[in-house]
């Protein structure tokens, strides 16, 4: 039964608190009620079994938990005013506890992005409230400390709630400025999907399939955004390939492994398409060199024929654009693809010297990887033993663990 409290948790959260937020306009009000309505759930479901829809049963249960909270911290009056547009009173016993939630994760991604709040606290809010990803999931994904990841969620909230930011798409002049953030989140909810930092499963298509139709939504909303089209390309093709990126066991699959004709045709159709019809960008942002070098992939009818020299060409120019260790690590992993392992080693071992990527374990993975190339076993299972350590994704964990007996049976 708590397997699937936690499904509905992981696949409607997102939808379920942005309708609660939309109702109450209160981000704790709607966590906790959301919370009271999971366990409700666990309590209910165990004694009667799971609802026909259980989704919806969260929702009216989260509902009532939120008024229930409300009328005991606040007077009539207080409460009224607290729930967004200040329901009348005999309106306030018969919430639209049946309205639909679709719709309302578009303004929500507004909210959290409002300029009044940092950049990464727009970004982690989105992450926390849209995505219903934990804390834990979201301090391992910006590779920082839970505490500190705790204190800007509880800074972005309060923020909110002091300068009364309000919960609506805002007006066409300022779209743009709220565009970056928007654009962060989409790409982050994504990556969580694509590839989970923790849990069993590699993939979580729920968060893949929702950044896509929340990037559709804000290119309608958006049109002729050059950048806002790029990142719909790049997720369209990236995903295209989830279907291959683990064996009938769950188990990891790198790309150069993988079954291309697993890949999804259509939705890579879609995404070269939209590059085409961008035609030649004389200054492309970060999202749009991403999809050219996913576009390569995508193109290559075998891993042999993949032209590494023109990705790590782009990923120079995003290096240049957004200097990152981890883009670092991606060109380095490209330059080995096209100039040999040693080269890239090299570059490799030069960005090991900052200290930056310790505990990132895809940089101890793909050193391990090009020296498991290059024969030298023993100091690729050192690093294989050292991606282990900070590895958290069971699917990546059972990988690497085969890549180091290989590397160790053969010396």
């Amino acid at each position: 039964m708590q397997q699937a409290v936690e499904s509905v948790f992981r696949e409607e959260s997102g939808k379920i608190i942005a309708g609660l937020i939309r109702q109450f306009g209160d981000f704790d009000v709607a966590e906790e009620a959301m919370q009271d309505a999971m366990v409700a759930a666990l309590d209910h479901w165990s004694r009667e079994g799971a609802p026909e829809n259980p989704a919806a049963w969260i929702t009216t249960t989260a509902k009532r938990k939120a008024i229930d909270r409300l009328r005991r911290g606040q007077t009539r009056r207080d409460f009224q005013d607290a729930v967004v547009g200040g329901a009348p009173a005999a309106a306030v016993d018969e919430v639209d506890i049946e309205s639909s939630f679709q719709d309302d994760r578009l303004p929500l991604i507004f909210t959290c992005c409002h300029p009044a709040l940092r950049l990464d606290a727009q970004v982690v809010l989105t992450l926390r409230t849209l995505g219903g990803l934990t804390t834990p999931e979201i301090a391992r994904a910006f590779l920082v400390p839970e505490t500190t990841l705790a204190q800007r969620l509880v800074r972005a909230k309060r923020k909110i709630r002091e300068a009364k930011i309000p919960y609506r798409v805002p007006s066409k002049e300022l779209l743009p400025q709220r565009l970056a953030a928007v654009l962060s989140v989409i790409y982050l909810v994504f990556n969580e999907g694509y590839s989970a930092t923790a849990g069993d499963s590699l993939v979580r298509r729920d968060l893949s399939s929702e950044a896509i139709r929340l990037a559709r939504l804000v290119c309608e909303l958006m049109p002729g955004k050059q950048e806002l089209t790029g990142l719909l390309a790049l997720l369209l093709l990236q995903d295209s390939r989830r279907d291959a990126r683990v064996d009938a066991a769950g188990d990891l699959v790198v790309l150069e492994e993988q079954d291309r004709g697993k890949w999804d045709r259509a939705q890579i159709a879609e995404g070269l398409r939209l590059l085409e019809e961008l035609g030649s960008v004389t200054d492309p942002g970060p999202y749009l060199l991403q999809a050219a070098i996913a576009a390569e992939h995508a193109r290559a009818q075998t891993a042999d024929e993949t032209d590494w020299s023109r990705i790590a060409a782009f990923y120079g120019a995003l290096q240049r654009m957004q200097p990152s260790p981890v883009i670092t690590l991606n060109r380095a992993a490209a330059v080995a693809m096209a100039q040999g392992c040693e080269r890239g080693l090299a570059l490799m071992d030069e960005l090991g010297q900052s200290g930056e990527l310790d505990r990132y374990h895809l940089f101890h993975a793909a050193r391990a990887d090009l020296l498991r190339r290059l024969e030298r076993n023993a100091e690729a299972a050192d690093c294989y033993r050292r991606a282990l350590e900070f590895a958290t994704n069971e699917a990546e964990r059972k990988y690497l663990g085969r890549r180091l007996q290989e590397v160790t049976s053969s010396h």
